[in-house]
Parts: C-alpha cells; structure tokens; sequence
C-alpha cells in the first residue's frame, strides 16, 4: 500500500473534517431524506432526490477522507535532523532573482496545498524543483505563468 505524507496539523484537520462528516452532516442528511420521503410520491419528489444526491456526496467525501487518513504517513517536521536540506515539511523563503519578491512556502500534501495560506504541494512544480535543495541554491522553475528563477534563502524545520 502506498503511504501518503502528510503535517501533523493536516492529519488533525482532516481527521476533523472526517468526524465532522459521520456525526453532523450524515445524521442531517437522513433526516432530510425521511422529511421528504414524508411529502409523498418519491417519483416526483424533488426534495427527496436532492437530499439523496447530497447524500451520496457526503458518503463519497467520507470514503475519502477515510482513504487519506488510512494511508497517510505522519511526518513531524520538528523531529528531522536539521540538515539545510529541503524536505518535506520544511517552510522555505524564496527569493525570485527576476522580481526581488521573496516569498516563504511551506512543503506539504498535495490535501493540505494552499498557496495563499503559504503551503504549497511538494509535486508542485515550485516544490519538485526545490525538494532536495540547501539554503543558497538557485533553481529555475517553469510555472504556468512563466519560467522564474528562485534563490533558496531560508530552510526551516518548524
């Protein structure tokens, strides 16, 4: 079986997400339906079959959620010897040399991204030109918005 990686704080949110799912929403859900089932003739019911649909994406989302969570690999950064090196986990300062904008990035999940939140995916291609690089480096990136050379200013294992 594969293992995914994944932060501890990604692990925890989405164990939430999980939780929040079987104890709130499918709960909600059924009794939507049964309210509907209420109204009638199921056949030209349309509350009923829009809180079915919602249902079986609530399901799809849970099996999800439970499939992450079961091949997920749980790598504490703080607990990696410091090396310099980029790892997963590590938050990086990027200086772009085209620019003069420096930017800091976590590497993290493709589940946990989210660029505006400073978390960035390791199979990004900012994160796959980085991955194995020390604090110094340069590396040339091509991004969808172009081709950018990138300064590795900082690693940390925070």
């Amino acid at each position: 079986m594969q293992r995914n990686p994944i932060t501890p704080a990604g692990y925890a949110r989405l164990s939430a997400e999980l939780k929040h799912a079987k104890t709130v929403e499918r709960p909600y859900i059924v009794l939507q339906i049964e309210e509907a089932r209420a109204h009638g003739d199921l056949k030209e019911n349309a509350e009923y079959h829009s809180a079915k649909d919602k249902q079986g994406m609530i399901e799809a989302r849970i099996k999800w959620h439970e499939h992450i969570l079961a091949t997920a690999e749980v790598i504490d950064i703080t607990e990696m010897p410091q090396t310099g090196q980029v790892i997963f986990g590590t938050t990086v300062t990027l200086l772009d040399l085209d620019t003069d904008d420096e930017v800091t990035y976590q590497i993290v999940s493709d589940y946990e991204s989210d660029a505006k939140q400073g978390r960035i995916s390791y199979s990004s291609p900012i994160g796959r030109a980085i991955i194995g690089k020390r604090e110094g480096d340069e590396v040339v990136v091509v991004t969808p918005k172009g081709t950018r050379t990138l300064e590795i200013s900082e690693v940390e294992y925070k």
